[in-house]
């Protein structure tokens, strides 16, 4: 998807990069939000796991969050130092062992924090709220609790990943038929895709290439062949459920989204770039899009 063909995006609002718009929500939707919701705390303590971390890095700098009142970043699963005259933001995936940790470190007569204020990167299941409601001791410690939708990783003005470097194998490995890392693959990627659309606020119409004629005999490559249809329709379950849980959703299709494999363009993998950011990739051993020089 571009963002520099015209300067108006489908629903009347002004088009911002991939990053731009990853920042301004983290910052302002989530860090700045807590002064909203009531935090009394000068200065808080940020919170995250490591899926979090790296959204996180890939669109705000160190500079960007302590404008924003943050004093110090720690990891959910690390032990954490008691600071009970501070507020927490924790900004954490949605799961057990996340949340868990969360009750732990907000339970009992010394809670390591104050109060927090609870964002998480996507919809949280049904039985892991009952579980943060049904804490007594937790409960009134907690300022805000939102879904943020927001788990995707920026990786420049234009484009964005879901991080999943064993895709390939996941998907198109030996023996992937009725494989619960398929599954899991699958619907993670899904999950990240559609949360881009929950931050453009655009309510896409999900397009791509069709199974047809399965010849007889070909079972063994119909689970490799459903991959597009699976994934497209993954996405969209995903985003229907916006348009009641995210303010101002689109209730109607904005844009269009078009899942295409690789063969669709054949020639590409091969085509080297005259870029800097291709010269640098073939020169320099680089950890993402960072490079250290020791």
């Amino acid at each position: 998807m571009s963002f520099s063909d015209s300067e108006i995006s489908s629903h009347g609002g002004e088009y911002k990069t991939f990053r731009q718009i990853s920042r301004e929500r983290l910052l302002y939707e989530m860090l700045q939000d807590t002064k909203a919701s009531g935090s009394r705390s000068s200065w808080k303590v940020l919170i995250m796991d490591k899926v979090t971390l790296k959204v996180m890095s890939h669109s705000c700098k160190m500079a960007d969050i302590t404008d924003q009142g943050v004093s110090l970043v720690e990891q959910l699963l690390r032990s954490k130092e008691p600071m009970p005259s501070m507020d927490a933001i924790y900004f954490i995936q949605p799961l057990k062992e996340n949340v868990i940790m969360f009750l732990s470190d907000m339970s009992g007569r010394e809670p390591l924090y104050r109060k927090a204020y609870v964002y998480f990167s996507t919809p949280v299941p049904k039985d892991l709220v009952a579980r943060i409601k049904n804490d007594a001791s937790v409960l009134p410690r907690i300022g805000a609790l939102r879904e943020m939708n927001l788990e995707y990783f920026s990786i420049d003005s234009q484009g964005f990943i879901t991080d999943h470097e064993s895709a390939l194998q996941d998907l198109y490995g030996e023996n992937v038929e009725n494989s619960r890392i398929f599954d899991m693959c699958l619907n993670e990627m899904s999950l990240r895709i559609a949360t881009v659309f929950a931050s453009l606020k655009e309510f896409p119409s999900v397009r791509y290439k069709a199974v047809k004629g399965i010849e007889e005999g070909s079972l063994p490559n119909t689970v490799r062949e459903l991959i597009p249809t699976k994934l497209a329709a993954g996405i969209w379950n995903h985003i229907s459920t916006y348009k009641s849980t995210i303010p101002n959703f689109p209730q109607s299709e904005t844009c269009e989204l078009l899942i295409m494999d690789r063969s669709v363009d054949q020639i590409a993998p091969v085509i080297h770039e005259w870029t800097y950011e291709a010269m640098c990739y073939d020169l320099l051993e680089l950890d993402g899009n960072k490079y250290v020089q020791q």
